[in-house]
């Protein structure tokens, strides 16, 4: 956070660092209990379907993407629990900056797979049930989705200026 950025929060929210920390990684622990849920549901559905009778009739291809989807799953569960143990790590060390940028950076990554994990579940599911044609566009208008809702239109929202004073955009 930069000076200017600092100066507004203060004069806004009239908090000061620790509290502006405080309520981020609060708000943190928000977004990851949505995510860390679905993210695990997805994993484990992923993980019982080679033990399903109709797994050994997918091709070749379309084991490897269900490859790709399982370790993109994985490790989506995996960055998106990381900030959990961080903190168990961390705590009562008064390293809160540390805990708030390095859960951020996580749960950006972990979202970026959880995408690529859906996108991928809805080539499967969607070839499975209605052949290659329907998943691959199954899987392009899953991305574009993912996409359009979790990076274009965030960024667009960032570029705008805020209606409560605000710093100018970046």
């Amino acid at each position: 956070m930069d000076g200017k950025d600092a100066a507004w929060n203060e004069r806004m929210r009239g908090e000061n660092t620790v509290q502006r920390l405080d309520r981020n990684w609060s708000s943190l622990l928000q977004e990851l209990r949505v995510l860390q849920t679905g993210v695990q549901v997805l994993t484990g559905f992923l993980l019982t379907l080679p033990f399903q009778s109709r797994f050994e009739t997918l091709s070749t291809s379309l084991r490897v993407v269900y490859l790709v989807v399982v370790s993109a799953a994985v490790t989506a569960t995996a960055l998106l629990v990381a900030p959990v143990a961080i903190h168990r790590v961390l705590f009562r060390r008064h390293r809160l900056d540390a805990l708030v940028t390095g859960s951020h950076r996580l749960v950006i990554a972990g979202i970026a797979l959880l995408g690529v994990a859906l996108t991928g579940m809805a080539v499967l599911i969607f070839d499975m049930v209605a052949g290659t044609t329907a998943g691959v566009i199954a899987g392009i208008v899953a991305a574009v989705l993912f996409l359009g809702l979790w990076v274009v239109q965030p960024l667009l929202f960032r570029r705008q200026r805020t209606g409560c004073g605000g710093p100018p955009p970046r």
